[in-house]
């Protein structure tokens, strides 16, 4: 028969041993870690699919694709210092303030990995371990659209010179009013095109009833002063706008924005000129509501076209203020500016003149993002919004095109904007005009 003394002593080395083995395993998980190496297809692939590939992929923005191995391991080590640096996706909007759907920025895991498998020589793994990747209908970040409306006539663009706006009447030859679910403008020659805007003209409106329909035009080649006023000056609805880097729209279940039956679609086109004549043919993909529509999006805008910067100024401030007739649901932002464009931000003043931010953003002209809010924000009418634009007029700023001019509002690129586009869902009835009127209620 054993001694107790003996059946203590076993315990206690059984106890030790546990508590050895124990704290070996997280020593030995890490060891493991270590023994698999991060792989492209395992474990890179994946995050290139989810942040990346909507724009580095065949067809897209991205002057180089990222789907296959072979096409990404040349660009590893950049890959880890864009995304080390957080240059890579680019998002511009402060930390802090606002949470929003479309933000692509990488979490520190991510990042991590990245950098590991650039470090580690971008090793390939095994092919079977690649995932599913999504399916690009052509050049489109929105699945297959219903229908692709696609200007009538290519506009000419010279090698050199500054291009006025040009615009492109496109009828629809809608015979019923459709709701809009998503929309995405593909630019047909998008390295000349510094914007577009896609307007919807019902057949009520006086707006440009004078102009061509089907071929390119100016406000210069309209007959009559007054049709070249009002060719920048419109209240029709805006049914999208694009610049490099905006996201397409797809609205949630129940909201859409509305094409009345008739209606025409008028391409506002603004070019640039890179040293080559090119021709574009530009046009807007519509995916239609499947399901019943219970609020109308509209997209509004706070404009400030009054204002001079002074030569050298390098942190200009201008803004702008709106209040809602109306009760509505904010859903995003899209801020425009030009080349001396700085920093623009989104408030809400409140009844004590107290600030509420929304969005603060470091401006990128070369990359100018919408920002969609993760939950919709209710405002009651009477919300007091502002826009701020701060702009860099001095040498400091390297594409600045004159920093010894004062610089005023205009169509170029050397003059400058401040635009801030917010989008918003009201009740279904409300177009544009109807939203405005304060007080009357809904008018059917």
């Amino acid at each position: 028969m054993k001694s107790k003394r003996y059946k203590v002593r076993t315990t206690i080395h059984s106890i030790i041993a546990l508590i050895s083995l124990l704290a070996a395993i997280p020593f030995a998980a890490a060891q493991n870690k270590k023994l698999q190496a991060v792989t492209f297809y395992q474990d890179v692939l994946p995050i290139l699919q989810e942040h990346c590939q909507v724009c580095h992929r065949a067809g897209g923005i991205a002057p180089m694709a990222f789907e296959t191995y072979e096409q990404t391991r040349f660009y590893a080590d950049a890959i880890r210092i864009a995304a080390q640096r957080r240059a890579m996706p680019p998002w511009f909007a402060e930390e802090g303030i606002g949470k929003f759907s479309n933000d692509p920025s990488l979490n520190d895991a991510k990042i991590a990995t990245l950098a590991e498998w650039a470090l580690t020589k971008a090793p390939e793994g095994n092919s079977r371990d690649a995932p599913a990747g999504p399916k690009w209908a052509e050049r489109w970040t929105i699945p297959e659209p219903d229908l692709s409306v696609v200007m009538t006539e290519g506009v000419e663009i010279p090698a050199e010179g500054e291009v006025d706006y040009t615009y492109e009447i496109v009828p629809t030859h809608f015979t019923e009013g459709r709701w809009v679910q998503a929309s995405e403008i593909l630019p047909g020659r998008p390295e000349h095109v510094h914007h577009a805007v896609v307007y919807v003209r019902p057949p009520d409106t006086a707006w440009l009833r004078h102009a061509p329909a089907g071929k390119p035009f100016t406000a210069a080649m309209l007959n009559t002063e007054e049709d070249r006023h009002d060719a920048m000056r419109t209240d029709s609805d805006i049914l999208l706008v694009y610049a490099p880097g905006s996201t397409p729209d797809n609205w949630p279940r129940g909201m859409a924005k509305y094409v009345p039956a008739g209606s025409d679609l008028v391409f506002q086109m603004h070019y640039t000129t890179n040293g080559k004549a090119a021709t574009d043919v530009s046009r807007i993909g519509l995916i239609f509501a499947k399901e019943p529509v219970e609020k109308r999006v509209l997209t509004l805008q706070l404009t400030n076209d009054h204002f001079v910067i002074p030569p050298g100024a390098p942190d200009y401030r201008v803004e702008a203020r709106g209040t809602l007739p109306h009760d509505a649901l904010l859903m995003s932002f899209f801020p425009h500016m030009h080349l001396r464009g700085k920093r623009f931000e989104y408030n809400i003043v409140r009844p004590d003149k107290s600030i509420e931010p929304l969005l603060r953003v470091n401006y990128h002209f070369h990359w100018q993002m919408s920002y969609r809010l993760a939950q919709a924000m209710p405002l009651k009418a009477g919300t007091e919004l502002q826009a701020v634009a701060w702009f860099d007029n001095s040498k400091a700023n390297p594409h600045n095109p004159d920093p010894a001019t004062a610089v005023r509002w205009g169509e170029q690129t050397s003059d400058e904007m401040m635009v801030g586009f917010f989008d918003v869902a009201v009740k279904k009835e409300f177009d544009k005009w109807r939203f405005f009127e304060r007080g009357k209620g809904t008018k059917k």
